[in-house]
């Protein structure tokens, strides 16, 4: 699918997805980052999936491997009825979206350091 006629909407999930981007990327002291990665939002991401909706890589085709997993994709799929839940890797950052008929709905996104978990750090283990 592919044509100007999709248009993109952000979820209020998604703009509290960028503030909490925007608080990590200040704390780096790397603060021009979250204007870089705005820019590239409005110039590059957008434009794409306006332009190619089903560019990102199918979500739900993951196997659900435990119980609570696959209730949640069914309560998913369930509520997105025909649509289709796909992920886009932009840099540093992955972008969760719908594709609803001619609707992309940004749900989240996340910079790659909110995706790791630092176990050293949750066991009380020094880094080295």
């Amino acid at each position: 699918m592919a044509g100007k006629s999709t248009k993109v909407k952000v979820s209020a999930n998604f703009e509290a997805n960028l503030e909490a981007v925007r608080r990590l990327l200040a704390e780096a002291g790397a603060a021009r980052a979250f204007n870089a990665l705005l820019d590239d939002l409005a110039a590059t991401v957008i434009p794409n999936l306006e332009r190619f909706p089903t560019m990102g890589r199918p979500f739900l085709s993951r196997p659900a491997y435990s119980v609570e997993a696959r209730d949640r994709i069914e309560k998913v799929r369930a509520r997105i009825g025909a649509g289709e839940l796909r992920e886009y890797l932009a840099g540093d950052y992955l972008v969760l979206y719908a594709l609803i008929g001619r609707t992309v709905f940004l749900l989240s996104i996340k910079h790659h350091r909110q995706l790791s978990f630092d176990l050293a750090g949750h066991w009380g283990v020094p880094k080295s």
